[in-house]
């Protein structure tokens, strides 16, 4: 008689995707072409999805094992991150360097009096990896979270059976038992349907921006005055389970975040009341908000703490024009949050 397996008892977090260094330059002005700007600082700090929510998480305080996957070129910058995650205690086996491309880097132009960014990007190595040295049976991790879709070229691919190569990652995970997490990058494209949809049918949660949202599904959730349509944006958070999110979507913006369940349940949470002196720069509030979150998932919280500690988190990283660097433990984020309070309850027509 064939022994029984014993089902893995799964615990920790695994993110793959992007890894980018970000030399953020906070300018006085974006010129026009041909124009001149000035410099009034220069930061170096973490960059993409899985380099930023690993990090963020770390500065959090998880209170469970953090992995990372990936691809660094053999050069200072690759060496610079595999040394950030040894001194994180974030295990780095499957974060490898190759001699094919340089690490990938972001120049990240950020408008001295609104904090307006502006992206030059190079996609270096994170356009070669498409995770298939992951071995998702040899992981603990409870859930993998990958981002970002559209910036990553070779898991964007087209995949025979699943769609696109990410896609095939992802049901991958999911059948070795690991809870699987997507992200996606903002772009002004329409590869949205073509890229995104077919991830969604092997996540079991989806978290991304209205923008995002709003290209996927086709629905405009930020409108031409720039005010937020509550009504469109719900629509698109039932339109991301339709097409196969299997728990929830999460949809993060400015005036907070709002999250949807297959089962129906709606969730709505404000973002913190900062004070204009207190935001140094937006790099890498999503990715913090993604963190708050999907630390909130993993500890299998009430949805409403999970948006709580997100918007916290979010707030929280403004504090510095990288990404990560303004990040503190989630007492502190949540200090931040009761210290000025949330914005006012978001209108919303049920």
């Amino acid at each position: 008689m064939p022994a029984k397996k014993t089902k893995v008892a799964r615990h920790g977090l695994l993110a793959g995707g992007n890894w980018i260094i970000d030399q953020v330059k906070l300018v006085d002005v974006y010129p026009q072409r041909e124009q001149l700007a000035n410099i009034r600082s220069q930061h170096q700090g973490t960059g993409g999805a899985a380099y930023n929510v690993l990090v963020d998480l770390a500065k959090l305080g998880a209170p469970f094992p953090l992995s990372a996957a990936g691809l660094v070129g053999k050069d200072a910058l690759g060496e610079l991150i595999l040394a950030d995650c040894r001194a994180r205690h974030i295990d780095s086996r499957w974060l490898r360097a190759t001699a094919r491309a340089d690490t990938s880097y972001t120049d990240v132009i950020t408008e001295e009096e609104n904090g307006r960014r502006t992206f030059f990007h190079y996609r270096g190595a994170n356009a070669l990896w498409a995770g298939e040295d992951l071995d998702f049976h040899k992981t603990r991790a409870r859930v993998f979270h990958l981002g970002y879709l559209l910036l990553l070229d070779a898991l964007d691919q087209k995949d025979a059976r699943h769609g696109t190569k990410a896609a095939r990652l992802l049901a991958g995970a999911q059948a070795a038992g690991l809870k699987t997490s997507v992200d996606v990058v903002s772009e002004d494209s329409d590869r949205f349907g073509r890229i995104v949809l077919p991830a969604l049918q092997h996540a079991d949660y989806c978290i991304l921006n209205e923008i995002e949202a709003g290209k996927t599904t086709r629905f405009k959730i930020r409108q031409d005055n720039g005010t937020l349509d509550t009504v469109s944006l719900r629509h698109a958070a039932g339109a991301l389970l339709q097409h196969g999110v299997k728990e929830v979507v999460i949809i993060h913006f400015p005036e907070g975040g709002f999250a949807r369940t297959r089962k129906g349940e709606d969730v709505w949470q404000s973002s913190v009341r900062l004070p204009a002196r207190a935001i140094a720069g937006t790099a890498g509030a999503g990715d913090a908000f993604c963190a708050g979150a999907l630390l909130g998932l993993h500890e299998g919280w009430p949805l409403s703490r999970c948006l709580q500690a997100a918007v916290c988190a979010a707030a929280m990283s403004l504090s510095d024009p990288t990404c990560t660097e303004g990040m503190r433990s989630l007492e502190a984020c949540l200090a931040l949050g009761k210290k000025h309070g949330y914005q006012a309850a978001l209108e919303r027509e049920d």
